[in-house]
C-alpha cells in the first residue's frame, strides 16, 4: 500500500518533470557494486558514479533545469556564476547547450583545468578575488550592472529538484537500497536526493534512510541542525573544496532537516584514504568533495541492515592535487614512511641502512643525508628516508629491524 510524505521544496511531480528537462543534457551514469565495502559493512554496497557525468559531476542537472526554465526574456540577458570548479563547468556546459550567454567568475587561484574547461564550454570567464565569498559578490555586482540572471549553485528549487533527479535514478538502479549516502555542501545536492528519493519511497510503501556527510573542516550542517537555524561556521582549508561551505542554503536547510537522517563527518586522512581506495578498488577518479560517503563507510560511521548507495558526486580533480592525495593517502593508511635516523659520521652507514632496509622489504623512495640536523654533534649525520611500506604491520617491522641494530630512528608522521 502507498503512502505520502510531506517535504519543503520540490514535490514528487516536479521532480519527475526535472528528469525529463535534465534527461536533454545529463547521461544516466553507471551504478557499479564494490565487495571492497561490501566486506566493511556486512551489506551489498554499491557506487552511484556521478564522477562519469558530462562536465564530470552532477551540477550539471541542476544549471541545466535552472537555466532551461528561464523565460525568453531572462535568457536574453544572460547568466552569471561564481564557482570555483563543478557549478562553473555546469552553468557554462548548460548555457552553451541552451545557446545562452554565459558569464562565470571564479577565483584568481582556481586550478588550471577547472578554468580551461569553463572557457572551453564557451563562457566567459572572470577571474576576480582570492576567495569564493570575494568572486560571489563580483558576480552579484555584475548582474546588478548587466540584468544578466545569477545561477545559484544550491539554493533555489529549480536547482534541487535537478540534482533530485538522481535520487529517482537510484531507486530504479538498486531497487533495494536501504540506505543513500550522499556528500553536503550547501546542499543542494543532499537535498534534492533526500527528497526525491524519500517521496518516491513512501510512495511505494517503504522507507529509505539518508546519510550526508560533511568535511570535518567544513561542516555548518552540523552546528546548524544543532541550533535549529542555517548558521555561518568558519571554513578551515579542505582537500574536499568542493562542499567547502560556510553556510547552507535557506531551503536546503529545511528539506535537510525533515530529509535527512544523520550528518557525519569525515577527516582530511579519511577522505584521502577513501580516493585511494576508489583509485585502487574501483579504478575510479573521483575528486575529495565526492569521495566523503566512501570515507564515512571506511570510517565505520555507516550502519545499514540492507544494500547502501554511496553517492559518487564528482571527478574533477587537479592532477597536482591528486599527486598530493595519493601521496597523503598513503601515509594516512601506513603505506608511506618518513624516519630521521642520526648515526656515526663514518664510512659505509649508509650501506649498512640500505641493508637492514632490504632484509624488511621496504622500498626506498628517497634519501637526505646531511651533516647540518638540528641537535647533530659535530661527528654525527642525520638519514632522512621516505619509504613505501605494505601497511601498519610492515611499517611497524621496519622500524623494529632498525632498532634491533641499535638505531634509533624517529616516525616523522606518526
Amino acid at each position: 500500500m502507498s503512502t505520502t510524505t510531506t517535504i519543503a521544496g520540490p514535490n514528487l511531480a516536479d521532480f519527475e518533470r526535472a528528469r525529463g528537462v535534465v534527461s536533454a543534457v545529463a547521461r544516466q551514469t553507471p551504478m557499479e557494486s564494490s565487495r571492497f565495502l561490501a566486506e566493511l559493512l556486512g551489506v551489498p554496497v554499491h557506487l552511484k558514479c556521478e564522477n562519469l557525468q558530462r562536465t564530470g559531476s552532477y551540477k550539471l542537472r541542476g544549471a541545466y533545469h535552472r537555466i532551461a526554465a528561464l523565460t525568453e526574456s531572462e535568457r536574453a540577458r544572460g547568466v552569471v556564476a561564481a564557482s570555483a570548479g563543478n557549478h562553473a563547468q555546469g552553468v557554462a556546459f548548460a548555457a552553451r547547450e541552451l545557446g545562452i550567454r554565459a558569464t562565470i567568475f571564479m577565483p584568481v587561484g582556481v586550478a588550471l583545468p577547472k578554468l580551461e574547461a569553463t572557457k572551453a564550454y564557451g563562457a566567459d570567464v572572470v577571474l576576480r578575488g582570492d576567495s569564493v565569498g570575494e568572486t560571489l559578490e563580483a558576480a552579484a555586482a555584475f548582474a546588478d550592472e548587466t540584468g544578466a540572471v545569477i545561477i545559484p549553485p544550491f539554493d533555489h528549487p529549480d536547482v534541487i529538484a535537478g540534482q533530485g533527479t538522481l535520487g529517482l535514478e537510484i531507486l530504479e538502479q538498486t531497487p533495494d537500497v536501504a540506505t543513500i549516502v550522499v556528500p553536503i555542501g550547501g546542499g543542494g545536492l543532499a537535498a534534492g536526493i533526500a527528497s526525491a528519493a524519500k517521496q518516491r519511497a513512501a510512495e511505494l510503501g517503504r522507507t529509505i534512510r539518508i546519510v550526508g556527510v560533511q568535511a570535518e573542516n567544513a561542516a555548518p550542517y552540523v552546528a546548524s541542525l544543532a541550533a535549529g537555524s542555517p548558521q555561518r561556521v568558519p571554513v578551515v582549508p579542505t582537500i574536499a573544496d568542493g562542499i567547502a561551505v560556510y553556510r547552507p542554503g535557506e531551503l536546503n536547510f529545511e528539506i535537510i532537516r525533515e530529509a535527512i537522517d544523520e550528518i557525519v563527518t569525515v577527516s582530511e586522512d579519511d577522505i584521502a584514504r577513501a580516493l585511494l581506495v576508489l583509485l585502487e578498488r574501483a579504478k575510479l577518479v573521483v575528486e575529495p568533495a565526492g569521495a566523503v560517503s566512501v570515507a564515512a563507510i571506511m570510517t565505520g560511521q555507516i550502519h545499514s541492515d540492507g544494500p547502501v548507495v554511496a553517492m559518487l558526486s564528482g571527478g574533477n580533480i587537479d592532477p597536482l592535487l591528486m599527486q598530493r592525495v595519493i601521496a597523503h593517502g598513503l601515509a594516512a593508511s601506513d603505506r608511506y614512511l618518513t624516519l630521521r635516523i642520526g648515526m656515526p659520521d663514518r664510512p659505509g652507514q649508509l650501506a649498512r641502512i640500505a641493508e637492514l632496509l632490504a632484509e624488511a622489504n621496504a622500498n626506498v623512495i628517497e634519501v637526505l643525508h646531511t651533516r647540518h640536523g638540528s641537535g647533530l654533534q659535530i661527528s654525527e649525520v642525520e638519514l632522512k628516508l621516505s619509504i613505501e611500506t605494505r601497511g601498519p604491520d610492515h611499517r611497524a617491522e621496519v622500524v623494529a629491524v632498525l632498532r634491533r641494530a641499535g638505531y634509533e630512528p624517529v616516525v616523522d608522521n606518526d
